[in-house]
């Protein structure tokens, strides 16, 4: 084949895989806004559902909206920050087949995307008629930004930023459907996110190891005593945390509620248990995966909804 044949050949040949992956950009979209992730919205419903408001329909209908919002300011931020990190993304063994780092998703696309989403957001979030919860995206969506433009490099704040994500969640479901939250509940949420936070660092700085700063800049300020010094402080404030609030639940719950109550921190304390394993043994990097397939840790979180729902129905 003369050179000519090969220039052509090769330009049909870029043609067809440009046309293939503009025709395959919708589900690289879907892919980058990480309906996966979405699993983390569901802390939402923690406060409805505590303060035993769920079987109503309009705080249901709520709590839903709330769910939705969080789901569509959590997806802006997951696209610009693999906006922000494409080029370090190509280098990484994992990241790298991410539709925005492979090509797959066009970056105008994945920009204009973020673009409607982040009000987008603030507008489902207004639809719950509480301006509270609101600003509570909102403060979602600035301190999420600031983490993907500068803050996930240093250390500790990072472990912050992301843990308070999670408190936002949390926070952002009472005050949609404008319940009020006990402050024990809230240090549970608090400490339980910087459990699962720092473990997700532990178990990077345990798997990269000399290599880990080239994958996350703030795992330079990190050591495994450390870490592995937070995990447990963490952990011990929310196993603390929660059995006082399941006691201060049972303390205003009928007799035949107060003990199921009471029951369930037994699950949780275990739950505690099982994922710092999961982390010691480096297995924590990926913290929606733990979830997604650790069997004992979905048969005990079965067991807390159990034992906390015959509380609420009895109680």
């Amino acid at each position: 084949m003369t050179d000519r044949g090969e220039i052509e050949v090769g330009a049909r040949l870029r043609t067809t895989s440009t046309l293939a992956m503009a025709k395959g950009w919708p589900m690289a979209l879907l892919r980058t806004c990480r309906p996966r992730q979405w699993a983390k919205n569901v802390l939402v419903f923690a406060a409805p559902a505590a303060a035993e408001v769920l079987d109503e329909r309009e705080a249901f209908v709520r709590t839903l909206v709330a769910f939705v919002a969080f789901c569509m300011a959590s997806s802006a931020v997951y696209i610009t920050n693999d906006l922000a990190d494409i080029e370090a993304d190509r280098h990484h063994p994992v990241k790298q087949h991410r539709p925005l780092a492979s090509g797959a998703l066009p970056v105008s696309i994945a920009r204009t995307a973020a673009i409607v989403l982040v009000p987008g957001s603030l507008v489902v979030a207004m639809l719950t008629g509480e301006w509270r919860f609101a600003v509570v995206v909102a403060m979602y969506l600035v301190v999420s930004f600031a983490y993907s433009a500068r803050l996930k490099h240093v250390a500790v704040l990072d472990l912050v930023i992301v843990a308070s994500g999670f408190l936002l969640r949390a926070v952002g479901g009472a005050l949609a459907v404008d319940v009020p939250v006990s402050e024990w509940f809230l240090i549970v949420f608090s400490f339980g996110s910087l459990f699962v936070v720092t473990g997700k660092r532990f178990s990077e700085l345990k798997e990269f190891g000399e290599r880990a700063g080239e994958m996350r800049a703030s795992l330079d300020g990190y050591t495994l005593p450390f870490l592995r010094m937070v995990l447990g402080m963490s952990a011990a404030a929310t196993m603390v945390a929660y059995c006082t609030f399941a006691f201060e639940k049972a303390a205003s719950a009928a007799p035949g509620g107060a003990v199921w109550y009471q029951l369930s921190a037994i699950p949780v304390v275990t739950a505690l248990l099982r994922y710092a394993l999961v982390v010691e043994q480096g297995h924590g990097g990926a913290p929606e995966d733990v979830f997604l397939y650790d069997r004992m840790l979905q048969v005990l979180m079965l067991i807390f909804l159990v034992l906390f729902g015959v509380g609420v129905v009895v109680g």
